[in-house]
């Protein structure tokens, strides 16, 4: 039922320069109009030093629609808005603009993390199966004897039948992973030190046994300082060779020093989606290794899939305008393990 425009709260659309335009359609504007009381086409990229439309505007928000380049909510800027009761951010982490003074003045947050998560997993389902199969070792070496049973030649072994896939981080895109493996005959381990029960279909184990078991380990813990260069010298030299490293997560979580002796060798294989830093050096070995696929992370949401995340965020949206609890809430707790 459309909520009674005079009952509707206010709304305010929060985000960086560009973003509002990629996330929103003509329809999701619509709905945004009929759900609240909100100018659907003004979008605050700076709330520190508002102009005066954001500010009359921050001033009289119950919600602020967030997305990524969202101003952070320090003090400051909730004084600029005392009515404001909560933030729904229409991306994964809320960790660069909800601070602990959202926490104090006690604003509820939802954000569309779920939504994110199904197309990183996604990427690394195929990256698996890619790696099984020796997709990208078998098309180097197809393109370079030109000819089709070049590939019989190799000794390491091929599918992805029964193979070993180590899983680190049971988070929401970790356990999507898990979800998506479950069709194929693999044996898949996991480790992540806060699960005691692991989800159906798995064996938890410790991040040594995992590396040293798997022979491939995709990485899909969160960003923490317990998780900085988790993967590091001992865990890639426990690898068997041949293995190949996934990291869908964030560069830091992998010693990439340590990592790339392994690659320069052609022990170790990477499909790499993020780095430390984001983007490699222009000398960086990454950008030409034969065994290193290198993507600028593109594993999350892109392109119509960022209307998944606005669903989800509309979704919220409705529950909230219907005096119903968030369907995904964060809480500051949430924050300690979590990305």
């Amino acid at each position: 039922m459309r909520p009674d425009p005079d009952n509707r709260p206010a709304l305010l659309l929060a985000m960086g320069p560009g973003i509002a335009d990629r996330l929103l359609t003509g329809a999701h504007r619509d709905r945004l109009a009929a759900l609240t009381r909100t100018d659907p086409h003004l979008v605050a990229h700076d709330l520190t030093a508002p102009g005066p439309r954001v500010a009359a505007a921050l001033a009289e928000a119950e919600l602020l629609l967030t997305c990524w380049g969202a101003t952070p909510l320090t003090a400051d800027v909730l004084d600029r808005a005392p009515r404001l009761k909560a933030v729904v951010h229409a991306a994964g982490s809320v960790k660069h603009h909800i601070t602990e003074a959202c926490w104090d003045r006690g604003l509820r947050v939802t954000s569309a993390a779920a939504a994110n998560a199904l197309p990183v997993a996604e990427y690394a389902l195929a990256a698996i199966l890619f790696a099984g199969k020796g997709v990208l070792r078998s098309a180097q070496r197809y393109a370079r004897h030109r000819t089709d049973d070049s590939w019989l030649t190799e000794s390491a072994p091929w599918g992805n039948y029964h193979r070993t896939i180590g899983i680190i981080g049971a988070s929401r895109i970790g356990r999507r992973v898990i979800e998506l493996l479950r069709p194929f005959d693999c044996e898949v381990l996991l480790y992540d030190p806060y699960v005691t029960t692991p989800p159906a279909g798995t064996r938890l184990v410790g991040l040594d046994e995992l590396c040293a078991r798997s022979t491939v380990v995709s990485v899909h813990a969160p960003q923490l300082p317990s998780t900085h260069r988790m993967i590091g010298a001992r865990q890639l030299a426990a690898m068997p060779d041949g293995t190949t490293l996934i990291n869908t997560a964030r560069g830091s979580l992998v010693d990439e020093t340590a990592l790339l002796p392994h690659l320069l060798s052609g022990r170790l294989h990477a499909v790499l989606d993020v780095t430390d830093p984001e983007l490699p050096p222009p000398d960086s070995p990454l950008w030409t290794l034969p065994n290193v696929l290198l993507t600028p992370h593109v594993a999350g949401s892109l392109g119509n899939e960022l209307h998944r995340m606005t669903d989800q965020a509309l979704a919220e949206i409705t529950r909230y305008t219907a005096g119903e609890p968030f369907a995904d809430e964060v809480r500051a707790a949430d924050l300690t393990t979590s990305a």
